[in-house]
């Protein structure tokens, strides 16, 4: 399976994996929003919700205009990175995650900005209602996608 994986999802499974161990269940290209998909979300014991943007190179991050939009989407922001990449880059205002294909290790935690009460509740339903179509797809590959299936389209 790894011979079929971008750098970025490979680094998405070791920051997920890590984060399982701190009590966190994620999903992987998340859509908070019309127009936004995140490389992972990670829905916390308490309800806390943190983005994790993958990083596999330089040029990854310096053509990523839209990282800031994430930010109201969370409790916390962070990037994910591997061990060769330039961390000078990354602003020091966001969490940063240190991850191969197997692990991670949270090097900076991400300042905290509490999401408000309604937005938390939306994205908490919209986090099931992935989680679930998911697995419905992965448990019966040949049903027929409906339209909220389909990235960006439910997420409004």
């Amino acid at each position: 399976m790894d011979e079929n994986m971008q750098p970025g999802q490979l680094l998405a499974r070791g920051v997920s994996r890590h984060l399982r161990g701190h009590g966190f269940v994620s999903i992987e290209e998340f859509v908070p929003a019309r127009g936004l998909r995140v490389d992972v979300v990670a829905l916390g014991p308490k309800g806390e919700i943190w983005v994790v943007e993958c990083k596999s190179s330089r040029a990854d991050f310096q053509t990523d205009s839209k990282w800031q939009g994430y930010l109201e989407w969370c409790d916390r922001y962070f990037w994910a990175v591997d061990s060769a990449f330039p961390t000078d880059l990354l602003p020091d205002d966001t969490g940063l995650i240190v991850a191969d294909s197997y692990d991670a290790e949270i090097i900076r935690m991400a300042p905290e900005d509490r999401l408000a009460p309604a937005r938390r509740k939306k994205l908490i339903q919209k986090f099931a209602m992935d989680a679930a179509r998911r697995l419905h797809r992965y448990r019966d590959p040949k049903l027929p996608a409906l339209p909220e299936d389909e990235p960006g389209i439910f997420g409004k």
